[in-house]
């Protein structure tokens, strides 16, 4: 069952971390600060592996989803999604920094 938006607002930090189950993998990871961040749980040659998708309220609803579905359509094709993002990253700082990025 997805979650709903009073659902997550009405959540309060507990004594430890606590996950609250979207659907397809996605999940809520709330904090004992009190930090309600997006998390993707997938797995890759039956390796489980984690992708954060941003927080809470930054991150809604749709789009949390949105970024869960292209995740999930880049595991299809063949691809990490984790292993995507970070070279990403990574050629996004180049570029920043006047490197070149070959990929």
């Amino acid at each position: 069952m997805a979650l709903a938006d009073t659902t997550v607002q009405l959540a309060k930090p507990g004594t430890s971390d606590r996950k609250l189950a979207d659907e397809k993998g996605l999940y809520l990871l709330i904090t004992i600060n009190g930090s309600k961040l997006w998390r993707f749980k997938f797995r890759v040659n039956g390796k489980e592996k984690k992708l954060a998708l941003g927080a809470y309220p930054d991150v809604g609803f749709k789009e949390a989803r949105a970024k869960r579905d292209a995740a999930r359509k880049s595991m299809e094709a063949g691809t990490d999604p984790a292993i995507a993002k970070r070279d990403a990253r990574i050629c996004r700082s180049a570029s920043q920094a006047g490197s070149c990025c070959s990929t």
